[in-house]
């Protein structure tokens, strides 16, 4: 009976409360402190710090509210407002047609085999240096979340599209060859101008070519052919030079022989109109004098015969034994060596 029994109080006031419904003023304090101390800490978590080379992109409600830089910034804390930083200072690297595990180098097949102009297919690997110049632009035209993971992905899909269409407009041969930089470069400016296209806020540093080679599976006969070319272009080289140390060589021996024959004609032509006109001289001069004329041609063409051949002279004095034998061009010959 005493548990439900209510005890009633006389002047001093109300009596006890036998279900606690009421509270001193004293209890109010302690909850009062705790609700204080969890507001001051809940707006202590909207101080956030900027490094550096740091944006900070401030939602409100999930809508863009500002930007901020470098420094200490405050915020209206969770749930009212959310806070995204991105790094725009660092440069960031994405590789495209291979994953580098360690040391090791992986093809990714997906991405790395492409279609040239001539209907090759070749393995090519690249890799893209970019920062972002825009974070909000990134943030909101292609995602809210995830800003590092996001771009990696957009330069990945960016580049491959832009390499892609650079490749099937280009042979095999200059794709693998001499083409190598001349396609990273149109690459950056096809890349930057999707970028640009789509607002994503991605600036694009350098597009390198790693790699841009047949795919495996085709390398040992692309190879042969390779070799075979070279050969080609080697024996093509050495017969070009062959023809060009031989050509100069054969025109300069058939110009000396027209000059020799030039020369020789001018000579043969000159001896004959010379003895023509000796002959003339001397036709006159025996019809003046034929006896006079003809011991004159008589001894001019013994000593034609006599002057290229030894001559001996025999000398017998009186018709007695001793004789003098004198070879005339031996003698001559001495004196002449004399």
């Amino acid at each position: 009976d005493n548990m439900f029994s209510r005890k009633k109080g006389g002047g001093d006031g109300g009596g006890d409360d036998p279900y606690g419904t009421q509270s001193s003023p004293g209890g109010k304090i302690p909850v009062l402190i705790v609700l204080g101390v969890l507001f001051g800490f809940w707006i202590f978590t909207g101080f956030y710090t900027v490094d550096q080379g740091e944006q900070a992109i401030e939602l409100r409600f999930g809508k863009y509210s500002e930007t901020n830089n470098a420094g200490l910034h405050w915020h209206i804390p969770a749930p009212f407002e959310t806070v995204e930083i991105v790094n725009t200072r660092n440069v960031n690297t994405v590789v495209v047609g291979y994953r580098e595990n360690g040391r090791s180098i992986q093809s990714v097949p997906r991405e790395a085999l492409m279609l040239t102009q001539d209907e090759n297919i070749i393995d090519v690997h690249f890799a893209v240096q970019y920062d972002i110049k825009n974070p909000t632009n990134l943030l909101f035209n292609v995602s809210e979340y995830n800003p590092r993971d996001l771009a990696d992905s957009v330069v990945r899909e960016a580049t491959e599209s832009a390499v892609r269409e650079i490749v099937g407009s280009n042979s095999m041969d200059f794709a693998i060859t001499e083409g190598r930089a001349q396609l990273a470069a149109d690459a950056r400016i096809l890349v930057q101008e999707i970028l640009d296209r789509y607002q994503t806020g991605v600036n694009i540093i350098q597009i390198e070519m790693q790699n841009a080679q047949p795919p495996e599976q085709v390398k040992d006969a692309f190879d042969d052919a390779v070799r075979a070319r070279e050969d080609e272009e080697r024996l093509k080289n050495l017969a070009e030079a062959y023809a060009n140390d031989i050509i100069p060589r054969a025109r300069g021996f058939a110009a000396r022989i027209l000059q020799e024959a030039e020369a020789y004609k001018s000579a043969t032509i000159a001896k004959a109109e010379g003895e023509t006109a000796r002959f003339d001289q001397i036709r006159d001069e025996y019809s003046k004098a034929p006896e006079i004329t003809r011991d004159r041609l008589y001894i001019e063409t013994m000593e034609q015969v006599f002057k290229n051949s030894s001559k001996m002279l025999i000398d017998q004095q009186n018709g007695g034994k001793q004789r003098y034998v004198f070879t005339v061009g031996s003698a001559l010959e001495k004196s002449q060596s004399d």
